[in-house]
Order: C-alpha cells, then structure tokens, then sequence
C-alpha cells in the first residue's frame, strides 16, 4: 500500500484561497438576487403588520386583570347573576364577565359589586344600590312587588284557573256517560210483562 503524500504549503494555500474566493463569489450573488427581487408589501409576512407583530401590545387585545379567589366567591356570583351586563347581551353580569372576554361592561360592574361589599353591604343592599343608579332594567327579573308581582301571580292563577275548568268539564262528561249508561227502570204490571216476553219469543220463533 502507497503512503499519502504530505501536502505542500503551497497546496495548502492554494486550495484555501480557492474555497475562500468561491464563498466570496457565492455572497456576492446572493446580495445581487436579493437586491433584484421586489421587497413585499409591508404586513404580508408573518409576524408583521399591525395584527401580527408583537411588538405592539395593544394589537393582542385589551389587557385581562389576575382573577383571585374573590372574584369567584360564592357569594359575588349571587349578586352578579341577579344583575343584568349593561353591554346588551342579556346575560347576568357574573356570566357576562366569565365568558365574553371582549366585553369592557361587566368587569366595570364587578368592581362596583366588589366596593360596595367592601363598603359593608350585603347582596340585597347591593342589588337596590344597582337598582338606584341603573334603574329596573339592571335587574334580570324585576322586584316581585307593585305591578311586577302581578307578573308573578298571574300565570300562576291562570294555570290554577284553566286547571279547574278543565276539571269541571270532565267530572260534567262523566256525569253524563253514567246517566245514558245507567239501565231505564220499567213500571208495568206482571201481567203487561208476561204478555211482552211471549211476544218476543213469538218473534224469535218467526
């Protein structure tokens, strides 16, 4: 088997200067192709434009405070979904701010039921506190007093009311089936009798 050769300094330099000018000649027409190539409309790449880049915080959406166990007390979410979201989605306020996170209405109306507790009211104080500033329509069913109870108590009496009609007009029917049901009671004599059972046997014997 032949030894390899040593390679020479010459050899050497000549084949690095060789790799050096071709990777020179390569960045060169790189820099010629891109310097060639239209430049994109701005907001056509990814991660650019105002929708896409990230280095404006507000194109992300509007900044959520940290939820602490207070913000979901049991007693916060009783008031709440007694309370109408004044962003006219007809949802309660404890739901609104749990499920539309693009809603600016109800986290507003959750402080207010948070300071007014912290005030010292309890739910009904806050509720008649939403009920003075918001008016009626803040609640998600009215107050049953006044006209309102009405609303209440009537579909109650109405569903009471058709129930007896209805009972009535049964027990009417019945009454009337058990007459047409119930046999005729004959008065004739035993003699008018007999002379009517030999008849019938005379017919059935024709």
């Amino acid at each position: 088997m032949t030894a390899a050769r040593p390679t020479t300094r010459r050899q050497f330099l000549t084949v690095g200067l060789s790799a050096a000018g071709a990777a020179a000649g390569a960045a060169l027409a790189g820099r010629r192709l891109a310097a060639q190539t239209p430049a994109p409309p701005p907001g056509s790449l990814p991660g650019s434009g105002p929708t896409g880049s990230l280095g404006d915080p507000a194109a992300a959406g509007r900044p959520q405070a940290a939820t602490t166990a207070r913000d979901n007390d049991a007693a916060i979410q009783s008031i709440e979904k007694r309370l109408r979201c004044t962003c006219g989605c007809t949802l309660d306020v404890y739901t609104c701010r749990t499920t539309d996170f693009s809603c600016t209405y109800s986290p507003q109306l959750h402080r207010e039921v948070l300071q007014l507790r912290d005030s010292g009211m309890n739910g009904q104080q806050i509720v008649d506190a939403f009920v003075a500033k918001y008016g009626e329509q803040a609640l998600m069913a009215p107050e049953p007093h006044g006209f309102n109870l009405a609303g209440y108590l009537l579909p109650g009496s109405l569903v009471t009311v058709a129930g007896g009609v209805m009972l009535w007009i049964l027990s009417q029917r019945r009454v009337r089936t058990e007459a047409e049901l119930a046999p005729v009671a004959v008065d004739a004599t035993p003699d008018e009798l007999e002379r009517l059972r030999q008849a019938l046997a005379e017919d059935e014997n024709r």
